[in-house]
């Protein structure tokens, strides 16, 4: 048998550029898939992604591999920007710390012995970022649609995703929080939302799509009920209720009569904090490149 190492193996048809924030001068790695063919008159839709490493191959054939029966999956080609950084590596905790929390933002103590300081607080320069770099970029190369903009999160992620639903709510048109650390810096978020019902936008038609893996609720997962550490997981569980308060928003919101807001929420059966990343990325795809009106993902 002849074998031959290749020495890539790229995701087809998606290409990476580093980018320099002027905002802060940092460089972020910027992962584009744009589909084969010519874009629909109107143009592509585009899923935007936080921690862009840990999601663009997942995304890209999520989304690949259902296109091309759409009448079967209800998922048409669309162009997917993950936003990362420049690393190997999956995630970068530093960075994504600052960039993916609200204002004011804290400093604390480092990761690792002998390590910088973890500093939060970067959401509203890291949303910029998005708003005045990134998209202009993705409209230099392709088609686009900007009623089809989708934004997705997972834990800070998602949180970053509500930070900026809140601050700039007609920037996306569907917004997908997955696992969102809602109780971060004691519920800070939700002063965010108390000043977003304060000032209710007009004309405002968007969908919210909270989930979390079943294992953020009050149960362990099996695997981990007999480990050394099951009681202070319990005990976290009981600050952080990931499904708890990601349900109570989710109906918060779709109660709001002033403005359309439609939202969904969803458990992901089976799945921890980090499992429950493919199928809500999976989601995610389905919710930003969707043929046609997705039913009960519509319905609180």
């Amino acid at each position: 048998m002849t074998r031959m190492k290749l020495s890539s193996c790229a995701i087809p048809g998606t290409a990476a550029y580093d980018l320099v924030s002027a905002r802060n001068g940092q460089t972020y790695r910027v992962f584009v898939h744009i589909p084969a063919g010519e874009p629909p008159a109107e143009g592509w839709p585009v899923l935007y992604l936080t921690d862009g490493n840990a999601v663009i191959g997942t995304a890209v054939e999520a989304m690949r591999a259902q296109a091309g029966y759409p009448t079967g999956t209800n998922v048409a080609p669309g162009v997917i920007v993950a936003i990362g950084y420049p690393t190997d590596d999956p995630y970068d905790p530093l960075r994504r710390s600052w960039d993916l929390s609200p204002l004011p933002g804290k400093t604390y103590p480092p990761f690792f012995a002998d390590g910088p300081d973890v500093k939060t607080g970067g959401g509203e320069e890291f949303l910029g970022f998005i708003e005045a770099d990134v998209k202009p970029f993705v409209h230099s190369l392709a088609r686009i649609d900007p009623a089809r903009q989708s934004l997705f999160g997972h834990s800070f992620g998602g949180l970053f995703a509500l930070f900026a639903f809140f601050t700039r709510p007609h920037a996306f048109r569907n917004w997908i929080a997955a696992s969102p650390a809602i109780f971060w810096d004691d519920g800070l978020i939700l002063q965010y939302r108390d000043r977003f019902l304060a000032a209710l936008p007009q004309r405002l038609d968007t969908f919210l799509h909270f989930s979390a893996g079943e294992y953020e609720g009050d149960d362990l997962a099996p695997f981990q009920r007999q480990a050394e550490d099951a009681g202070s997981r319990l005990e976290e569980k009981k600050k952080t209720r990931t499904i708890g308060h990601a349900r109570e928003l989710s109906a918060e919101l779709a109660a709001l009569e002033e403005v359309s807001i439609r939202t969904h929420y969803e458990t992901f059966a089976y799945e921890t904090h980090m499992s429950v990343l493919p199928a809500a990325v999976g989601r995610a795809v389905q919710i930003a490149f969707a043929v046609r009106p997705l039913g009960y993902l519509c319905e609180t």
